[in-house]
């Protein structure tokens, strides 16, 4: 028998080697793609709010929290929640967020198509929660949980006919979508801060 065969230098070899360092590297992933979103969301919803005129900059504008088909907020006891149950969760907005994010920016493109800044930032904004979506995909696959997140199809369909009509309620909609967008930060920071 050769060195290699069989020996502890090949991991193939031994079947009881642990799946907890793939399982901990994707962890890992998952939690640095939480992180770097932190930095895009606050400034996606800024500059949002920049380029939509007035009413949305005035101090006191306070437009209605219209409900987002496919999308809520997180629940208040989000990151209490077993992990499992969290990341499920997580999962799901994670499979909204981009389609509502690229609806936002298509009709950004139309109203302010030389905001160059803002609709790159929906794009980004939109990737990097695809990117963080799979990897919470990937974790809990390595956990073996079930994925139960809701199809984007319907929240797309309502995000489209809210821009059709007309440009006050499509740009209440874009602001709701990146301030949902802010909010599930926030409760991966929350889960993150209760975590350490």
């Amino acid at each position: 028998m050769s060195r290699r065969e069989g020996s502890l230098e090949d991991p193939q070899a031994d079947s009881s080697i642990s799946p907890l360092p793939h399982l901990e590297a994707k962890i890992h992933q998952t939690h640095s793609l939480a992180r770097l979103l932190t930095k895009y969301a606050e400034q996606l919803l800024q500059e949002y709010v920049q380029h939509q005129g007035d009413p949305f900059g005035l101090p006191g504008f306070s437009p209605p929290r219209l409900p987002v088909a496919g999308l809520s907020a997180p629940a208040p006891g989000h990151a209490g929640l077993p992990a499992a149950e969290r990341l499920q969760l997580d999962a799901g907005a994670l499979s909204a967020l981009p389609p509502l994010l690229d609806v936002v920016r298509r009709h950004q493109a139309e109203l302010n198509p030389r905001a160059l800044r803002l609709l790159r930032r929906l794009e980004d904004a939109a990737r990097q929660a695809r990117a963080l979506g799979a990897a919470v995909e990937a974790v809990l696959a390595a956990l073996g949980a079930e994925t139960r997140g809701p199809r984007p199809e319907p929240a797309v369909a309502a995000a489209a006919a809210a821009t059709d009509a007309g440009v006050f309620p499509a740009k209440v909609l874009g602001l709701r979508v990146c301030g949902l967008y802010r909010e599930w930060d926030q409760a991966w920071q929350e889960k993150d801060h209760k975590r350490s």
